[in-house]
């Protein structure tokens, strides 16, 4: 039997050899790379990639040796294309951006945002943008969206995600249907609170009223409370304000404290979702894309090939230039069954030079990119 210490040795010495003939291979790259400057040709060749993997495949011993080569060529190709990148010169922009000193705002902005007075969306417009602009409250998100990109808002505010629930994948698919971006974020901290009339006592109700993200949110406490009919709202404020207006005992609302003093209720019972620390994130949209010198986030929508390892390879372009992932979220494309393109956050600024390099990659390879933003979180 071979010794360990022998047969480490000789991996060593194989090791060494790869690690020469890699170095080779770059060399070769390096004239590959030169070759493109001067013709314009593209970086990635699919076909060309294809056909050789499927060629040094043949060349392997066993099908679990065949696997691996082609995995391992995969790598050396995807490594090879990195460095190409790096070496050409751009030839296209990336991304129609334009960097701005301020988001331009004052007592003249018009903001609008999901909901009524009181909402959560509310109360984060006014800590994002102070309390001089003029807030503009709209039924649905898609409204939201429409007024900004028409003109009759300045910049718009709509959740996205939430701590304990998740992305609100409504917004990520609208995002794509107008031509909006992303120009800031806020996080804010949400309670949510049982509201009910003044006087009311929580033996007397019957029906629960928000939105389902509120509802969802506090499942816990309402599974505690099953003689509570659950019923979906547009929104938490919207909620708040039906069971004062209706001025019904039985009913209830799941809704910050602030909707309570906005439509006078009282609140039952605070902080009543089952995650204490549960934030929401928030979005500001404007039409024009613009970013600042401080914004360390860019949002991007990527489609690739329905085929295996197409996400592990523009996922790599990150990996390889040095840039956190801080959130993907898959959604599905209409009229293509089990197809999805993917919503995803990294840390940096359009300016970086790894920023640019990993765009530049992912734009060549993947069937379309489109930067939703750049801002600072």
């Amino acid at each position: 039997m071979l010794d360990l210490k022998e047969a480490r040795k000789n991996i060593d010495a194989i090791d060494k050899q790869i690690v020469e003939l890699f170095e080779k291979r770059m060399l070769e790259a390096n004239a590959v790379a030169e070759y493109k400057r001067k013709t314009g040709k593209a970086v990635y060749d699919k076909e060309r990639e294809d056909e050789k993997l499927e060629n040094l495949g043949q060349l392997s011993s066993n099908e679990f040796n065949k696997k691996a080569i082609v995995e391992l060529f995969s790598q050396i190709m995807s490594i090879s294309r990195k460095y190409q990148y790096t070496v050409l010169p751009q030839t296209s922009k990336l991304a129609d951006f334009k960097r701005a000193e301020e988001l331009p705002a004052g007592p003249d902005t018009k903001v609008c945002y999901f909901g009524v007075p009181g909402a959560h969306t509310h109360q984060a417009m006014e800590d994002f943008f102070g309390e001089e602009i003029t807030g503009i409250s709209s039924p649905t998100f898609q409204s939201v969206m429409e007024a900004v990109e028409q003109g009759e808002a300045d910049y718009g505010v709509l959740p996205i995600e939430n701590s304990s629930t998740g992305g609100i994948t409504a917004n990520y698919d609208l995002l794509l249907n107008y031509s909006n971006c992303i120009v800031g974020q806020y996080v804010n901290r949400i309670e949510q609170c049982l509201l009910a009339l003044p006087g009311v006592a929580i033996e007397e109700l019957r029906t629960v009223f928000s939105h389902p993200q509120g509802l969802l949110q506090c499942s816990g406490f309402l599974k505690e409370h099953p003689e509570l009919g659950q019923i979906e709202f547009s929104n938490t404020a919207t909620a708040a304000k039906k069971v004062a207006e209706d001025g019904e005992r039985s009913q209830a609302a799941i809704a910050a404290k602030r909707a309570a003093k906005e439509y006078g209720l009282q609140v039952l019972k605070e902080g009543i979702q089952q995650e204490k620390n549960n934030s929401t994130r928030f979005i500001v949209i404007g039409r024009e894309p613009i970013y600042l010198a401080d914004s360390n986030k860019i949002a991007l929508c990527i489609e690739l090939s329905h085929e295996c390892g197409s996400l592990y390879r523009i996922l790599s372009h990150f990996l390889f230039n040095g840039l956190n992932m801080t959130q993907i979220e898959s959604r599905p494309m209409q009229g293509k069954n089990w197809e999805y393109r993917f919503f995803i956050d990294i840390e940096g600024n359009l300016e970086d030079p790894s920023v640019q390099n990993a765009l530049r990659g992912i734009k060549e390879e993947a069937k379309s990119v489109r930067v939703l933003g750049n801002f600072k979180c």
